[in-house]
């Protein structure tokens, strides 16, 4: 019997697993990390972290499923897309990594804008410049960290530079290079006019392969410290929303894959380049050799529901551990009580700012409505139903672009719940199903290491074998119609905020300042 590993370097923690040729999971090990805010709007982590916990799975997964390291055909590698790992000619990190959802960039992605032309930049990259990209986080570092710059040697995504790590090997492919702003998109390869007119040598990116490509081999100290045979090829990978999709199925028309993790991804293939003409999805290049997706990113989905957890939520923590259940779960069964709509409370899922529909790192979180009669449960289901109108604002976008969708297929968070998930039909009037496999992003990894080594003839033929339906939630009558007007209601709050978050970030910069 052969095996797969896929490894899933996360925002929260690394996830590794381990599955036979059947798509049969046979074990998985988690380790999670801290994230670091030095500044409001910043976020970033070490490096070092994901690698100690790339280690520790790995092993604990050989460990407790008993297979030989040579009983391993391939490895797939999955991770948090548009990070910053910068690394010098003696391959040491040279500060700690800015992640996805740090905001401080905003200045940059203008320049951007304004030397290549808005135009320009989205027939090449297929995207605008937003602030979660890692051309600004390039080009922020160069502005205000010189002493870096003048250093660096090499530029990796997250789980690039944990490839690097265990292969030596300095490569990328189009799925995660996508998320950079320095690919061209359509052509499937690095933009040399782009990075001509930002001065940005392109010596300082990694090879960039497609996703089922072979771009490197676990080295003999790796395999030392793992347990990994010397020479076990590492595939391409994908960034996490295109390895999450592959490992859900997504891999043809029709179907929409609403995953809720920290943040939340609304995903969609295509077998062209489809691109919406006001840049608020994102089209990248798929893990699927010569196709694309388009994606529509909320940045605080789970996170919500986690940050509410973390702050409000201590009498459920204490009481999930009385009930030795995930505190998740006493959130949810607490909202459940509560009719839709919250009883007119609606709450604005921008913790981190907002990329979709609207690419505005100053905006915030809202409660909207709040009265008397409300209590924790009702802010509860708001988190929620916010949550959920903000998958559905990419749906909408969707449907305008002529891509179409039949069915969604939940994923993260959303897919655990049976009341989320019939919240999710609901709100997007939409049939929700959930599929065998629950480990997204790394399960998907380990496919496209099959397909690489030739286990699968080509990545659709690995969903087909794997991957089968579970659940299938319809919409309800009522509960749909009493979401379509809490919806409007919904979508009309930003554009009366808009200009008051702006105001809003600028009062709180002065009085930092004083």
């Amino acid at each position: 019997m052969a095996y797969l590993m896929g490894i899933d370097v996360g925002t929260t923690g690394t996830k590794t697993l381990l599955i036979n040729e059947k798509g049969a999971i046979v074990s998985t090990a988690s380790e999670e990390y801290p994230l670091d805010v030095p500044r409001v709007g910043w976020s970033e982590q070490n490096p070092g972290d994901w690698w100690r916990a790339t280690l520790n799975t790995i092993r604990k997964v050989l460990e407790t499923s008993g297979v030989k390291g040579e009983e391993i055909k391939g490895i797939g590698l999955s991770g948090q897309m548009h990070g910053l790992v910068l690394l010098d000619k003696d391959h040491r990190v040279l500060r700690p990594c800015i992640l996805w959802n740090d905001q401080r960039t905003a200045r940059q992605c203008q320049m951007v804008t304004e030397r290549i032309g808005r135009e320009r930049l989205i027939e090449i990259t297929c995207n605008p410049a937003l602030t979660g990209f890692t051309i600004g986080k390039v080009l922020w570092v160069r502005e205000n960290e010189p002493q870096i710059w003048e250093k660096t040697f090499k530029i990796l995504l997250p789980k690039d530079y944990i490839r690097f790590l265990l292969t030596g090997s300095f490569a990328t492919e189009v799925s995660d290079a996508s998320g950079t702003l320095f690919l061209d998109v359509p052509k499937r390869k690095w933009s040399k006019e782009l990075l001509r007119k930002l001065d940005i040598d392109i010596s300082l990116l990694p090879e960039c392969y497609e996703s089922t490509v072979v771009s490197g081999r676990i080295s003999e100290k790796v395999a030392q410290l793992t347990g990994l045979s010397k020479g076990t090829p590492v595939v391409g990978g994908g960034g996490d929303n295109a390895a999450g999709a592959v490992g859900c199925g997504i891999v043809c028309p029709g179907l929409a894959l609403a995953s809720l993790g920290t943040s939340g991804v609304v995903f969609v293939f295509s077998d062209s380049v489809t691109t919406d003409s006001q840049g608020r999805l994102h089209t990248f290049c798929h893990a699927v050799p010569g196709k694309w997706h388009v994606m529509g990113v909320m940045l605080s989905a789970g996170g919500s529901l986690r940050w509410f957890r973390d702050v409000l939520g201590g009498e459920e923590k204490r009481e999930a551990r009385r009930r030795e259940v995930d505190a998740y779960e006493v959130l949810i069964e607490k909202a459940a009580k509560v009719a839709p709509g919250a009883e007119g409370l609606i709450f604005l899922p921008y913790l981190s700012g907002e990329r979709t529909p609207y690419p505005d790192p100053d905006a915030r979180g809202v409660f909207f409505g709040i009265n008397l009669k409300h209590t924790k449960v009702h802010l509860i289901r708001a988190v929620m139903e916010g949550v959920t109108f903000g998958m559905r604002d990419s749906l909408e976008i969707i449907k305008e672009m002529g891509i179409p969708v039949e069915k969604v297929r939940a994923s993260g968070g959303g897919a655990r719940s049976l009341f989320w998930r019939q919240m999710q039909a609901d709100v997007y009037d939409l049939p929700v199903e959930t599929v065998n496999v629950t480990e997204g992003a790394a399960f998907g990894a380990a496919l496209l290491a099959g397909t690489g080594v030739g286990i699968y003839s080509s990545v659709e033929e690995a969903c087909r074998e794997t991957i089968r339906t579970n659940s299938l939630t319809q919409p309800d009558e009522k509960g749909k119609q009493i979401y379509q007007e809490y919806y409007k209601m919904y979508r009309s709050l930003y554009p009366v905020l808009a200009d008051k978050f702006k105001l809003l970030s600028r009062l709180v910069s002065s009085e930092k300042k004083r």
